[in-house]
């Protein structure tokens, strides 16, 4: 935990530790709390889940006497920084400790237990899953690292492949809904945000596990903290035999992969600089992953990621810009080792971008302004127009003969009123791309809460945010698709209301939103045309969906202070109806398959000494149906999973035991992709100094 502490004789003073600090500001006289610390357009600030009490001030910084209670402190959905009990629209975090706690060892596997993700997994560990949110597809969110967004404008199937291990996440912050005011083109429907921990101070720490069907990971961790500087590497290794065989009787869910992530960080009294650089490089088998045409499918990716980020202090404007470059490569094989029957597809994509967000503090509030630039360029051997000097493909005797290059250019204002109650956050972001042709169009937002008493807040939005079509959707004509390179930008509005009670006990959410997107893309197949029939990639004319969420966490340790088994418990659900026009015998790749109902729990034990056990519940509902490789079409069936993971942790050193799909269900997120059955693994994590 962090505290400010202050006198009623004293001014106050901004401290920072690691990624956090607290800092106060004045607005129409009167003080609030701001978490500070920011990168790119996101404010990074407490998020541990428990909420802090302060001493209220008047506007001649002298103490009340009267006790205000904050709610926990997470990353705002705008452009100027403001705290999670201040902002208008509400962020979900998944802290350190619920990270740690988690039987899980990707992100993949953690996002499961947010109640408005939907994860669809492919393959388990990390290997190949689909992430959305509120009905979306995994097109439809943008994935940032430290703020930095790392989407993948050939497809988003592999948005989560990332170069750190899970046990480097300081957090997860996962906002639902449009935010293309606050985050651009790529969150038509939602963002997620994954923060990386520097260490406090110079450590090191190594862990490995093993477990059910060859599973194997390893790695390590070295943070070097001298004053001003701090600087940490990160690398590490995982494999596994897979689950699944095909018709030949070769085992073809494999996966192997490493990653190596660099970070770094200078902070003074003027001014702080942040830094990353990463790589990911994973294969795996895919066996009908994406077609039923083949069980000999293969995957292999590469991805670079690098970052450069600053932010002043002092003074009336604060800046915070950004530059990025980031590299994904990808190699798929539709017969595995055999490019002789299918020539295999490679993919380059460049991603370069440069953003500056600015804000400053006046009488009426808080305004933001900024701009971001961002450059998308692809080299293929199928997807793209036809180049005029083809590129050589290493280590191969093919050249990338296509390609595409876009430019995204897109400017903000934003204005923020915060009062002693209300807060009202509006503003506009215009954005223009290169593709298509498209001219300059306006994306406006407004968010707004007010906080009853000192446990209670009620909040409402409206928002508008647009994506552009992948190359994948525009291009990929093969293998039994057909694509549209003139598929139109999807457009998503959405108006959204709810309330939120926080105490040092108990918080709990309550939200209703609609949805209602225009020139939605799917894969779509006309099943009446037989043998003829392909997916071919459209623009649906509109798609609504509306929903609600709901969840509860206890904390135990300030209800019943009197026992130290019951630590937390955690229930949150979520349902979604969609309408559509949907012709009789058209079968949907995506769009027109979401989960109707969701409901996840999670239970935390404190058995004895150091001796800690923790279950997760899931229980998912799918509305939609796929094709069977006899033809017939099959709905998909709700099913329900339990996970636990049983360790004994010390200051030192951790040692545990995980149990997935405990009970072994049987179950698809994708149809006939069957999923593992039970799955147990066991490791060891030591902090060496």
């Amino acid at each position: 935990m962090y505290k400010t502490i202050f006198n009623k004789r004293e001014s106050f003073k901004f401290s920072r530790f690691g990624n956090k600090g607290y800092s106060l500001f004045s607005c129409l006289g009167r003080e609030v709390l701001i978490g500070t610390l920011s990168v790119a357009t996101l404010t990074y600030a407490k998020a541990d889940g428990i909420s802090t009490r302060v001493e209220k001030v008047d506007s001649t910084m002298q103490t009340t006497g009267e006790t205000v209670m904050l709610d926990e402190v997470d990353v705002t959905a705008s452009r100027a920084p403001l705290t999670g009990g201040h902002a208008a629209r509400i962020v979900n975090v998944l802290g350190r400790d619920e990270i740690a706690a988690a039987p899980v060892q990707s992100v993949n596997d953690l996002l499961k237990y947010a109640a408005g993700v939907d994860v669809r997994q492919r393959g388990p560990i990390g290997a190949q899953t689909d992430i959305s949110i509120r009905g979306g597809t995994s097109e439809h969110i943008a994935v940032l690292l430290n703020g930095i967004n790392i989407c993948d404008p050939q497809t988003g199937h592999n948005a989560l492949d990332l170069p750190v291990d899970i046990s480097e996440i300081e957090r997860i912050e996962v906002l639902e809904g449009p935010a293309g005011r606050a985050y651009g083109t790529s969150s038509l429907v939602g963002v997620i945000n994954i923060v990386t921990k520097l260490g406090a101070k110079s450590s090191a720490d190594v862990h490995a596990e093993g477990g059910s069907f060859g599973y194997l990971a390893a790695g390590g961790r070295v943070n070097l903290k001298q004053d001003k500087w701090n600087n940490q590497l990160s690398a590490g290794y995982t494999r596994s035999d897979g689950w699944l065989r095909s018709k030949s009787g070769r085992l073809n869910a494999d996966y192997e992969g490493a990653r190596a992530f660099y970070q770094g960080r200078y902070d003074d009294d003027h001014l702080t600089i942040g830094w990353h650089a990463g790589v990911s490089d994973k294969g795996w088998g895919s066996n009908t992953f994406y077609s039923l045409l083949s069980d000999e499918q293969y995957e292999h990716t590469t991805k670079y990621f690098t970052a450069v980020q600053a932010e002043t202090k002092g003074g009336k404007f604060h800046f915070r810009p950004s530059i990025y470059w980031n590299r994904f490569q990808d190699r798929y094989e539709f017969y595995r080792g055999a490019p002789d029957k299918s020539p295999f597809n490679y993919n380059r994509t460049d991603v370069f971008g440069f953003n500056l967000n600015s804000w400053f503090d006046w009488i009426l509030g808080r305004t933001a302004f900024g701009a971001e630039f961002r450059n998308e360029d692809l080299v293929s051997g199928n997807l793209g127009e036809p180049l005029d000097n083809p590129i050589h493909i290493h280590g191969t005797d093919r050249n990338y003969a296509y390609g595409l290059n876009r430019s995204n250019l897109s400017f903000y204002l934003e204005h923020n009123v915060i009062l002693k109650r209300f807060t009202l956050s509006a503003g506009f972001t215009a954005v223009k791309n290169t593709w298509n042709e498209m001219p300059f169009k306006i994306y406006p937002g407004v968010d707004v809460s007010y906080r009853i008493g000192q446990n209670w807040k009620v909040f409402a939005s409206y928002n508008i945010s647009l994506r552009m079509p992948s190359f994948t959707e525009l291009y990929y004509s093969v293998d039994g698709h057909k694509a549209d390179k003139y598929l139109k930008p999807e457009e998503m509005s959405a108006v959204e209301g709810g309330v939120r009670y926080v105490s040092e006990g108990i918080t709990g959410t309550l939200s209703v939103y609609h949805h209602h997107g225009t020139n939605m893309i799917d894969w779509i197949m006309d099943t009446s045309l037989g043998e003829d029939a392909v997916w071919t990639s459209v623009n649906h004319a509109e798609i609504n969906s509306t929903g609600f969420e709901a969840s509860l966490k206890f904390r135990f340790a300030s209800l019943l202070p009197r026992q130290d088994v019951l630590r937390t418990l955690n229930v949150s659900y979520s349902y979604i109806d969609q309408s559509q026009n949907k012709e009789p015998g058209v079968q949907s790749l995506y769009a027109l398959e979401y989960l109707r109902h969701k409901l996840v729990a999670g239970l935390g034990l404190h058995i004895v000494s150091a001796l800690n056990l923790n279950v997760n519940y899931r229980y998912q509902y799918r509305v939609g149906s796929y094709t069977d490789p006899q033809g017939v079409s099959v709905t998909y069936k709700p099913y329900s999973l339990v996970d636990a993971r049983l360790s004994w942790d010390k200051s030192h050193y951790s040692v545990y035991v995980e149990a997935n799909n405990l009970f072994d269900a049987t179950y698809v997120d994708y149809g006939n992709v069957p999923q593992p059955g039970l799955w147990v693994m066991a490791g060891v994590r030591w902090n060496v100094w």
